[in-house]
């Protein structure tokens, strides 16, 4: 049995909005109709449907005492009346998209509440209902007359029919691979087939093309406005107006499926993150916590990833989609959640490490920091190295968008040493602040000249080659540096000072 907030949750907030929570138990939907009094029962999830205006939506709620929720269409749930009569009664009340059908809810939320009753039962429904969805497959093949996939807003290929008479290898490579590669991708984004589907088209087609690719028939899966995916027909040529209308009439049902998985998979997600930011956090029951993440009892890495993009999905959909993307082909996928911005994964040292950073460097959107091996009650600690090392990243203190602590230590040491430094005005004393002058009102480079001199210790011709000039160019800066300050350049400890106030510079 779930409860009311379970409800919402599994349906997913494109579909319901809480207005007023509860937690009581749900056993059924039942509609209200217009002019009769509906029977409610304890447990009952009471659906306005003919209700439109706010003295009937009050009136209903008045008399729905012992329902679990009532829903209505905006603007009817948050008015005064229908809030206050439901606290009253201590009903829930839940919002319903303007744009959804009162049928396909009806049929949602029952699939909801036979979901939850074989949780309860110990049932076992598949992975979040993708047998429903192989089974929608079919239905729309025999519909269109055609093999179909369908396909989520990321092209990844969730059900297929089983009808193969009419194939290409686009449509092999598709199901083999689970998603459409890149050159297909490629071949049909330039044929304007993903704008079209952003526009709202209710079907598009395409003709077939000169590498052998048959024709598609492609109708567009959306629910209040998203786009959740597509589905793909292999037609052998154009479709007659009627059979089309036909196939795209399925993409509704589709999509309550679609929401459903996406509610499912959203709540696990959910838990998995609080899972993992307890072990991350090192506090509360991190074993407890381990052992519900099926964390193996064996030194793990925390693995910081940023993306710095303007994608229209948003930052964390973007984050998302690129760790499903890098994770697909790794194996078991390590626990993962996003706090602040920054996408954070525990995996095992040994084997989820290696297989991951090969993953990651095909991703040149990635900014990676990693932490050193730890164990499960001290993961804590790797997370604040996989940070750290970020921030090196982030400031391009180190090369590549991977920087993992215990390989980059020589720059972590410079940069907690510069950064400690800082604040003690330690690059105003002595010479520096002279030669750093003479740079800025000359365009002389006499500072970072001298910094790859001590850098490069008796090595001109490595030093000149940092700087990008000639051994003989450092040396006569190097002369004009030492007549213009005076320094002694041979005592150890001005050489050691200027190493330091220069790495502050550098490196805070």
């Amino acid at each position: 049995m779930t409860t009311v907030q379970g409800v919402v949750d599994r349906v997913g907030p494109t579909l319901l909005r809480t207005v007023l929570p509860g937690e009581r138990p749900v056993t059924d939907v039942v509609i209200a109709e217009a002019g009769r009094r509906t029977q409610i029962a304890e447990g009952d999830l009471v659906l306005g449907v003919t209700v439109n205006t706010a003295a009937k939506a009050t009136e209903l709620v008045e008399h729905t005492k012992g329902a679990s929720a009532v829903l209505f269409k905006p603007p009817l749930a948050a008015t005064p009346g229908v809030v206050n009569a439901a606290k009253a009664n201590g009903t829930a009340v839940i919002e319903v998209h303007s744009g959804a059908a009162w049928a396909q809810l009806v049929w949602l939320l029952r699939t909801v509440l036979d979901a939850a009753a074989d949780d309860e039962y110990g049932a076992e429904p598949g992975p979040a209902g993708l047998g429903d969805l192989f089974r929608l497959a079919d239905v729309a093949a025999s519909v269109v007359d055609a093999p179909v996939t369908i396909e989520d807003a990321n092209s990844r290929v969730l059900a297929y029919s089983a009808r193969q008479d009419r194939t290409d290898p686009a449509r092999i490579s598709t199901i083999m691979g689970r998603r459409v590669p890149d050159d297909v991708l490629a071949r049909f984004r330039s044929r304007g087939v993903f704008r079209d589907l952003s526009r709202g088209r209710t079907t598009i087609f395409v003709p077939a093309q000169k590498d052998g690719t048959l024709p598609r028939l492609i109708v567009p899966i959306r629910m209040g406005g998203e786009l959740l995916g597509s589905m793909w027909a292999v037609v052998p040529g154009p479709v007659s107006d009627e059979r089309a209308a036909a196939f795209a009439d399925t993409a509704p049902v589709v999509a309550l499926h679609l929401l459903r998985r996406r509610a499912l998979a959203d709540a696990e997600r959910r838990r998995s993150a609080e899972l993992v930011r307890t072990v991350l956090q090192g506090k509360g029951s991190v074993r407890l916590a381990a052992a519900e993440l099926d964390l193996d009892d064996e030194p793990h890495r925390v693995v910081a990833i940023d993306v710095d993009t303007d994608d229209a999905l948003g930052a964390e959909g973007v984050r998302l989609a690129l760790w499903e993307r890098i994770t697909a082909g790794v194996g078991r996928r390590p626990a993962v959640t996003d706090l602040h911005g920054v996408l954070y994964a525990i995996v095992p040292d040994r084997v989820g490490w290696p297989a991951l950073r090969d993953a990651l460097r095909s991703e040149s959107q990635a900014l990676v920091g990693v932490g050193v091996p730890a164990e499960i009650g001290e993961l804590a600690e790797s997370r604040a190295q996989a940070e750290e090392a970020l921030s090196l990243v982030r400031a391009r203190l180190v090369d590549g968008p991977v920087a993992t602590h215990d390989e980059v230590w020589p720059v972590v040491a410079l940069h907690r040493v510069a950064a400690a430094a800082l604040p003690t005005d330690a690059t105003d004393l002595g010479l520096l602040p002279l030669l750093r002058e003479h740079d800025d009102q000359n365009g002389t480079s006499y500072v970072d000249t001298l910094y790859e001199w001590l850098r490069h210790p008796g090595d001109p011709k490595t030093a000149a080659r940092a700087l990008r000039i000639h051994a003989n160019t450092l040396r006569y800066r190097m002369a004009k540096a030492v007549e213009l300050t005076g320094a002694n350049l041979d005592d150890p400890d001005i050489r050691l000072a200027l190493t330091v106030q220069l790495a502050v510079g550098r490196w805070a």
